[in-house]
Parts: C-alpha cells; structure tokens; sequence
C-alpha cells in the first residue's frame, strides 16, 4: 500500500532553517520606507494577547493587524503599567481624487508611518483621555511570513491550555477606542468564538508571566534595556536525554528590540511585572546573540512552535524565591560590572602622522607631486589588475575603519567592538574625520594619476577605463562601499567629466566600459545616497557611510555640490533614511568584519601596491612633507585648483570666440 505525500505550505514555513528566516526579514526591512513592511514596530498579523506580551516599559509600542476589521490597524503600547490598544480606522476620503487616509480618534494621517512619525517625534499623547505617549517601538524579529503562517496554524489547532488566563495577575489591560475613550477590556466587538480563536492562537507562543523569569538577555551598547522581544529565542535543546527537542528560532542580528531611539525619556515608575528582570550586562556587542542563565528552563515565553508535549512545566521555585535569588545575582552582577568597567578613550589626534611616515617610494623630504615618485607610482598601478587593486585598497579602507584586525585591547579603548560602531557615537569624532580624510584624498590621488597621463587619448580612454572596472570590482565583487564611492568621486570631478575627447574615445573604444559607468554604476550610487537602494547585507565588506558622515560632520566634508537632502523635497526622509541605516550598521559589524575576512582570505598583498593606498603616503605625494600637515580645508582648495590647471593643460577650454 502506497500513501500520498501532501505537501503543507505552513508545515514547510514553520520548518524554515534560521538563516533563510534572517534573510527573509532583512530583505523585508531593506524594502522603501514607504512600504509599512520595512518599519521594525509593525507586527503584521499576530493576536492582540500577543502584542500585550511584547510591550514590557512605560512608552513600548507596536501596530498590529485588525484581526476582526480588515484593512485596520492596533497601536498596542503600555503606559502607567497598563496595556492599552487603539484602532486605527482605514478610511476613504474623497475630494478631488479618492485617496485613503487613517484615523486614531480625531487625527487623520496619509500613512501608518505618517501616524507613527507624528506621536513618536511630536511627543504628542494618542488619546486625550488616556494621556498615553509613545516613544520606544518594539521591532520583530521574524518574517512577516511567517508570523501569520504560524498564527493561521496555531488557530487550526485545538487545546485547553490558555496561557493568556494566567497572565492576568501581572498584566492589566485595558482598550482604547475613537469613541468610547477608556472602557473595560473592549476595543472592538468580540463574540466568545473570536475570543477562544485568538486564546487558541497564543496556546503556542505564549507562556505565564510567571515562568519566564529566568528568560533574559544581556543589553546592547546601542540599545535600551528592556527584554528580548517575546518571539525572539535561541536554538536549544533539552538536557535530559528523554527530554524532546524543542527547535526555536534564534535572533535575527537585523533588529535590536527596539529600531528607534526613545526620543523622550521615560519618568514614569519601573513596571513591577518585569522590574527585576533587567540585565545589567551593559557592554556586550550588540551583534551578540543572548546568553541564558538556565540551561533547563531557558527559552523564549513564544517559541512559536506546536507543543506535543503539552504546556511547559513551571519552575519548581515559587515566584518570591526566586525572585531573591535573581535580586541576588543582579548584584552580584552589578558589583563585577562596576568593578571591571573602564571607560572609552575620546581619540583627539588623527590616525594618519605622514611627517612621521617612513617610505621606500619616496624620500625623507619631498616636494608635492615629484615627478620621479608619480612615474613609479603610474608603472606599480600598471603592473596590476583592477581587482588586485580593489583588494589592497578595501584591505586598508576595513582596517582604518577598525572593521577587522581590532584586538582586544583597541575594543576596550573604543568601548564598543567594531569602527563602524565607534562612528555613530560622540567619541568616534575622530575617526570620522579620518575616514574623510582617506575619502577625499583617495578621489584626489586617483584623479592625478588620470590627469597625469600626458600621453595620447587613447591611453587616457584605456586608463579611464580602468578605472571604472576598478570602481565596479569594488562594488560588486569586495562589497566595499566606501572604496566605490572615493573611485566614483574621481570620476565625477568637474576636472574629469569635462575630458569630452577622452569620454568620446572611451564610448568608441570601450564601448561596454561606457555602458557600465553610465547605465549602472552612476545609478546605483545616487540611489545610495538618495536613499532608495542599500547593498546587500550578505555581501558587504564596508557600507555606504559616506552620508553619515557627512550629517555627524557637516564642516569637515567638501561641499562642492548639495547633499541630496538639501536639494531634494523629501530631504527629511532622506536624512531618516541615513540615520536608520546608521543605526543598522553599528549593529552589524560582526557581519561586515566576516565578510570582510571571507573576501579576502588567502590575499597576498603587494608591499609598494599597498604603501600606494596609505593615507599617509598618498598626503605626502600630493602635498609633500611640509605641505600635508597643513589644514584640510586650505590643502584641498589648492589642490582643487592643480587638477583644474592639469585638466586644462590636456584639453584646453573652447574660447567663445572660437565657437
């Protein structure tokens, strides 16, 4: 007798390996800030109970799905130790043209995002008559998908077990609506069936408030302190070998709990259910993932899983019990931590010291742009390829950045575990700057070594060439946005794109160089920084700081063209665009730094090849010894003016009397 295989679409989402998990939800916070889908603090479609155990802290919040009024919306947040939920109404407003708008009582917004922006950043209350403020998203973990895959099961299954009754004792709730202001436990109609479905749905994923005290993480440097979010859990497996194996999902590196700074503090009371639960492990990297302190109880109160077994045992200890013990090891925590905490060193002086720098390619004392120096350095870039020149410079750029070969030591003085990190925060003033540094004098020295070459056009037209192959090696191949961007630069400089005979040749001769530079790379960089388009996580050795950069530093950056957030209309998006992104890439320099050691495993560098791409070297060929240590901006306006005098000298401007 044969049997049938049926294939179960939720049986095979519920059963997604982690990391095509992680991937999925990256890929969905990747998407256009216009698609609610890219935003942490959106749930999808989960139950209301569920979202009651997510928002922990006075100001947590999150929106959720209408299960019982589709195309609505819930902001679930907890205020005065209560939970309280709002309907937000999708509505249909018609004027000119039809358009859809949203409304929570009397205030009517274009978008959910709109909405959210408005509360949070105007620290306005949502209600009058709850006084609720809103100022801490709390941000999934997992996919969209899969969130509603797991629901949609959960509700098919049957069982007594109803873990929201038990919460009652720790949590109080209470719903808000647009017309019954505050009212007991009622937001919209609910039939005893609708109840029983979403209590059927939370059979699953939701444990009591009283056993998941020994569930905990320590915090990120970058984030609050609150717990985990409820659906977030680590791989484990039960100790006893009669035990089953419980698969849980881990936590996504995207996401800290919270993806939006508090934009107010909190001054309301500590609430008494989750008081004691605060970790006090301040100084773990955030790309960590959590450590448990119980081997036999630890999980998540959410595994989002079916329990054959049953509902999981309590613990033995009564709640009192072991809420001394864990008051006890708070402390003893606490003593260790203020005992071995040291704090960040604030960097004053740039890393680059080129009156002290030492070379075999040029002198102890040097002029600017001695020809001697730039003809070796015009043949070593000729003896190599672009990608080999791609690697040497993305090998300095990530250790300049401090994305890998950070020791301990360098951690410790930093505070925190990655540069990419340290330039979000005050005391990475410093290595911004130096990073501008490198920036700007990359494009330049680059720029001399095209403008350098005196020969015919057809050898300018192959050596721009070059460089474009260059610039796309960077991009595609390292991942190395930083580097993409200081090649684009070059070749974006007025003194190059005036070249129109060596432009003209490079379409004749390198037809395919032309299109790439044109059609992709030039697109794609823009997108960049207009904040419609980010490299792939997977693949990113260095990201796109160029931005963040220059908001943390406005005066140090050269300003010979409008950011895109001073020339554009949607210039505030744009700058919340960079600012989320920043957010990201502080969190996720455990992955770049692997990335970056993936890519260039087995390298064999080049010693002249790489002293050619050291910030030093390149300050010394092109201001000299006396010269470059002078000021940023004075070096970079006379030199601003060389390359105008070189492009001039290749193709003489057209007189108006000639024409």
């Amino acid at each position: 007798q044969t049997k049938r295989l049926v294939f179960s679409k939720e049986k095979y989402l519920l059963e997604s390996p982690p990391e095509k998990l992680r991937k999925e939800l990256e890929e969905e916070l990747k998407l256009s800030p216009a698609d609610i889908r890219s935003h942490g603090w959106y749930h999808g479609h989960i139950p209301q109970e569920v979202s009651e155990t997510l928002v922990l802290r006075n100001g947590d919040f999150l929106v959720h799905d209408s299960l019982t009024s589709v195309g609505d919306y819930v902001l679930t947040c907890r205020w005065n130790n209560e939970v309280l939920h709002f309907k937000i109404s999708k509505i249909l407003v018609k004027s000119n043209e039809t358009k859809v708008q949203y409304m929570l009582e009397s205030d009517s917004f274009d978008s959910i995002q709109e909405l959210v922006r408005y509360f949070v950043g105007q620290r306005k209350p949502v209600t009058q008559s709850s006084g609720a403020h809103i100022y801490c998203p709390v941000s999934r973990t997992l996919p969209l998908r899969y969130l509603e895959a797991t629901f949609a099961l959960s509700n098919k299954q049957g069982s007594a077990y109803s873990p929201s009754s038990q919460r009652g004792a720790y949590i109080k709730r209470r719903s808000v609506t647009m017309t019954d202001g505050l009212t007991t436990e009622k937001m919209i109609s609910h039939s005893p069936s609708t109840i029983h479905h979403h209590k059927d749905a939370m059979r699953n994923c939701a444990m009591s408030m009283d056993q998941i005290q020994e569930y905990r993480c320590p915090l990120s440097p970058v984030g609050e302190n609150p717990l985990s979010p409820a659906y977030s859990a680590i791989t484990r497996q039960r100790a006893h070998s009669g035990g089953r194996v419980l698969a849980v999902i881990p936590p996504s590196p995207v996401m800290r709990r919270s993806s939006d700074p508090q934009l107010s503090p909190s001054d309301g009371p500590v609430p008494p259910d989750y008081a004691t639960r605060t970790s006090h492990s301040a100084h773990s990297s955030p790309a960590h993932h959590c450590s448990f302190q119980s081997s036999e109880t630890a999980g998540s109160y959410c595994d989002l899983r079916p329990c054959p077994s049953g509902p999981p045992k309590p613990p033995a200890r009564g709640y009192v019990e072991r809420l001394r013990v864990e008051e006890g090891r708070q402390e003893e925590a606490r003593e260790e931590e203020e005992k071995a905490f040291i704090p960040p060193q604030v960097e004053t002086t740039s890393l680059f010291k080129p009156s002290r720098y030492e070379s075999g390619l040029i002198p102890a004392e040097n002029k600017p742009l001695e020809m001697s120096v730039l003809k070796r350095v015009k043949e070593l870039l000729g003896e190599v390829d672009a990608r080999t020149t791609a690697k040497h410079i993305t090998l300095l750029d990530c250790k300049v950045a401090r994305i890998f070969c950070v020791t301990p030591e360098m951690q410790r003085m930093m505070g925190v575990s990655s540069g990419l990190e340290l330039l979000t925060l005050p005391h990475g003033h410093q290595l911004r700057l130096d990073l501008l540094e490198r920036f700007y004098t990359m494009s330049i020295m680059m720029a001399v070594d095209l403008l350098g070459c005196t020969g015919s056009t057809e050898e300018r037209a192959a050596l721009l060439h070059k460089t474009i192959q260059l610039a796309a090696e960077l991009k595609s191949y390292l991942g190395n946005m930083f580097g993409f961007a200081a090649v684009m630069r070059t070749l974006e400089l007025p003194q190059i794109s005036r070249l129109e005979q060596t432009w003209a040749t490079l379409r004749q001769r390198h037809t395919e160089g032309a299109i790439l530079y044109e059609k992709k790379l030039k697109p794609f960089l823009k997108n960049l920084n207009d904040g419609k388009e980010s490299s792939v996580l997977s693949h990113t050795t260095f990201p796109h700081i160029l931005p963040v950069l220059s908001l943390l530093e406005r005066g140090a950056a050269i300003g010979e063209v409008l950011e895109p957030w001073e020339s554009s209309e949607a210039g505030v998006d744009v700058v919340m665009f960079h600012l989320e992104a920043a957010r990201t890439i502080a969190h996720h320099g455990e992955i770049y730094r692997s990335n970056a050691e993936n890519k260039l495993q087995g390298f064999q560098e080049l010693a002249e090849i790489r002293e050619i791409f050291q910030t030093e070297f390149q300050m010394r060929l092109l201001w000299g010894s006396r010269g470059s240590e002078g000021s940023q901006a004075e070096r970079y306006e006379k030199f601003d003016k060389v390359l105008t005098a070189l492009s001039h000298k290749l193709e003489p401007p057209v007189r108006h009397s000639e024409l």
